[in-house]
């Protein structure tokens, strides 16, 4: 049998391992931009999230992304991301 292993990551809120596809990736570019990376093959840094706004909620709240980035967020790119995961 050769069954492919899916790759996994882990949400930077909830610690909770999904499969790559299942979670959405947050990337800082070289530039020092911080998109949503819908593909999960732009070029940066990147982190995961769950698509859930309890997740997003505790990130706005903790400031992980932001120290995971070494940035800056604003206001407007959380609620950027609350409109990805809640269209999902």
């Amino acid at each position: 049998m050769n069954t492919k292993k899916k790759p996994e990551r882990r949400c930077i809120s909830c610690n909770e391992r999904k499969e790559k596809y299942e979670l959405l990736r947050i990337v800082r570019t070289p530039e020092k931009n911080v998109e949503i990376d819908l593909t999960g093959k732009k070029n940066g840094r990147g982190a995961y999230i769950c698509k859930s706004e309890e997740c997003l909620n505790k990130i706005i709240k903790s400031k992980k992304l932001e120290r995971n980035f070494e940035i800056e967020i604003k206001s407007d790119f959380y609620e950027e991301i609350r409109g990805v995961i809640i269209d999902k």
